[in-house]
């Protein structure tokens, strides 16, 4: 990715608490002044006082992406998973975007060929 997508996505960083963590995976918050946080490696804890920073969407509610835990509460860092860096997550971005349309090109292809296949046939009968 460019230094210049990075140094635009830094643009400020938040400071706050988890109050619920690990229960999301489809649950919907109607009160719009909690922050819905994505935690790509799910080291987050309840109590956990964190940095998040605006980010590309997750999901349709979740804008914001976990930048580092500043305080743990219960256990340790060192005991979870690490947090990956911006540049691991665009990484990780990129490698499944490049996954995805590797799928779309192998399923492109193969429908071309079932179709040529159908012509194939139609003009010997």
């Amino acid at each position: 990715m460019s230094a210049q997508k990075l140094a635009a996505s830094a643009s400020r960083q938040i400071n706050a608490v988890v109050v619920s963590a690990g229960l999301m995976e489809k649950t919907h918050f109607n009160r719009t002044s909690h922050l819905l946080v994505h935690d790509p490696a799910s080291s987050l804890r309840i109590g956990d006082i964190i940095s998040i920073s605006p980010g590309w969407r997750a999901s349709k509610h979740v804008h914001h992406v976990v930048n580092s835990i500043l305080a743990p509460f219960g256990d340790p860092i060192e005991a979870r998973p690490k947090v990956p860096s911006e540049e691991e997550r665009l990484a990780m971005r990129e490698e499944k975007r490049a996954a995805k349309e590797e799928r779309r090109r192998v399923a492109k292809e193969e429908k071309m060929l079932i179709r040529q296949g159908e012509v194939v046939e139609e003009s010997q009968a």
